[in-house]
């Protein structure tokens, strides 16, 4: 199982659960990916939950509390790896977005912000220190692509590619929905399309995919665990078979079995 030493500035580099339940979710994810989880003390009354595979960190999860989250409903958070948090919130700022947790520290490990993009999307920042984030992805059971569903991509995209520099490579017209690949030093690492008025009502969001060795296997057993599909297995020509997963206490992520593990 290769191991990353290091995320590129520009690449996706963290993926963190905030649940109403901890201890529900890691049961939920160990039997789904086969994650193990060792708890940290984070605080007064609050633990931060690494979550592993083989050993090595793959995200994190800690549970949501009315004290400091009210309102915030179970999700999924993806971190980007920023030189400086300070002057990529700053950036962010200067592009239209708005820093709605302003750099600090996180003791030794780094230092982050979070932003809502101009078209309404969270994001964090992570400027790496002690840890550099997630030591194995693009592996079965890791994460492996980010996708944004945005109300404006033409504008979503030059967002981005002047905070982070990436490129973005624009899907044919034609179909439902015309999908965007997101590329950070010449490397694909995420997907962007516009959201529809046919899924009216869904916010702009970042989403993250895991790989996984069967698409259908491992929705029909996130279901048996109290899991909603919100999109059934469903093949992507040329790229693979994914699915759409509201976990039991209500964050969403995607499973993927992409063609190149065949």
């Amino acid at each position: 199982m290769p191991e990353v030493t290091g995320h590129a500035p520009g690449s996706f580099c963290w993926m963190e659960l905030g649940t109403s339940d901890s201890g529900a979710a890691k049961k939920f994810y160990s039997s789904l990916f086969g994650w193990e989880s060792e708890d940290t003390p984070a605080g007064p009354g609050m633990t931060y939950t690494m979550l592993r595979l083989g050993g090595k960190d793959v995200g994190a999860l800690y549970q949501l509390t009315e004290q400091y989250h009210k309102g915030v409903p179970p999700h999924w958070l993806c971190y980007v790896s920023v030189i400086s948090a300070d002057e990529s919130a700053a950036k962010a700022k200067s592009l239209g977005a708005t820093v709605t947790m302003e750099p600090f520290d996180v003791m030794d490990v780094g230092r982050m912000a979070m932003i809502q993009d101009p078209q309404g999307a969270m994001l964090a920042l992570w400027q790496a220190r002690s840890h550099f984030g997630a030591k194995i992805v693009g592996e079965l059971n890791t994460f492996c692509w980010n996708e944004l569903a945005t109300t404006d991509a033409d504008k979503a995209g030059e967002f981005y590619s002047k905070l982070f520099g990436w490129t973005i490579k624009r899907g044919e017209a034609g179909g439902p929905i015309v999908y965007h690949e997101l590329v950070n030093a010449g490397s694909e690492m995420g997907g962007m399309y516009q959201i529809t008025p046919e899924m009216k009502g869904m916010p702009p969001n970042w989403i993250a995919y895991y790989a996984v060795a069967d698409c259908d296997a491992t929705a029909e057993k996130a279901k048996s665990m109290g899991a909603a599909l919100i999109v059934p297995p469903t093949d992507i020509p040329n790229v693979g078979r994914f699915a759409t997963i509201q976990d039991p206490q209500g964050a969403v992520f995607a499973v993927i079995k992409l063609n190149r593990t065949n």
